[in-house]
């Protein structure tokens, strides 16, 4: 069973393969989802501070009824954060919001501010020092992996070059019609652990008739095609709900999709737009 499997990152940890995301859930609505999810067999939760539920993950992690150390939470580092001081003083506050006394894994959330996301202004040494500030917490006890996300292969090399700890993972938009296939294959070979957020394109691939085509040849629905396709990829499915059937439905992906199949998968024609979600910078097709 999907929830029950893990990966193994490069520190040790073990992370598992599928976990809720929460972009977009109400605060006052998080820590619900996650009790709900959790009670179906989800472990692994992820946040970020530019989502506004902290809180509500936290107060969902402790009172779920199951132990701290039997979950894996994750959140991000405002993009915003680009100094060793406002990372360094964000995942404290990130720890005091969630009630938490430490965080399973914490990455940067974006390799520019949102404003600039994808501009020529690159940050490779702002994103060094903000990457300074989570090895330290690293360090410290006070996270256990540590990586980052929305990062192009130029963004990775410029880490690797110079930092003391490789980041963990490198959580990625990654869904049928969108595979950043060479970036995937970047982040293997120096063994960082690729997460896929909104693997169902965000709503979009439900719209798809060739996905749908798919889906209905394994007897499966479309968002548990897409969901096992990340999964396939050897990526970390973080699909987003505050849907207890969707959650369980999300999870119910034991099957295996063919190598052929694969191959037709990762090579559909890319997605065009995400609809009324376009104007998110991830969403920009930059």
């Amino acid at each position: 069973m999907i929830l029950n499997e893990k990966y193994t990152l490069s520190n040790g940890v073990e992370i598992p393969k599928l976990g809720l995301g929460t972009w977009m859930i109400p605060d006052e609505q998080t820590d619900e989802a996650v009790r709900q999810a959790v009670a179906l067999g989800y472990r692994h939760i992820d946040t970020a501070q530019a989502y506004g539920n902290e809180a509500g993950v936290g107060r969902g992690v402790r009172s779920c009824c199951i132990k701290r150390d039997e979950l894996f939470v994750t959140s991000k580092v405002a993009a915003e954060h680009k100094s060793y001081e406002t990372a360094a003083k964000s995942i404290d506050e990130t720890l005091q919001k969630t009630g938490l006394d430490y965080l399973d894994m914490m990455i940067i959330h974006a390799p520019q501010p949102w404003a600039e996301f994808r501009g020529e202004k690159r940050y490779f040494e702002e994103n060094r020092e903000a990457w300074r500030a989570l090895e330290d917490a690293y360090k410290a006890g006070k996270l256990r992996a540590i990586g980052v996300s929305n990062f192009l292969v130029d963004d990775l090399e410029s880490l690797l070059s110079s930092v003391e700890i490789k980041p963990m993972v490198n959580q990625i938009l990654t869904h049928i019609s969108n595979s950043p296939l060479e970036l995937i294959d970047f982040c293997k070979a120096n063994d960082i652990r690729c997460e896929a957020y909104s693997p169902i394109a965000h709503g979009e691939a439900l719209k798809n008739k060739a996905i749908a085509n798919m889906a209905s040849k394994y007897g499966v629905s479309v968002a548990q095609l897409c969901v096992r396709y990340t999964i396939e990829l050897g990526m970390v499915a973080l699909p987003k709900t505050s849907n207890p059937e969707h959650m369980k439905s999300n999870a119910n992906i034991d099957f295996t999709i063919s190598a052929e199949d694969m191959e037709i998968l990762k090579h559909f024609d890319k997605i065009k737009d995400y609809g009324e979600y376009s104007f998110f910078p991830v969403f920009s097709g930059k």
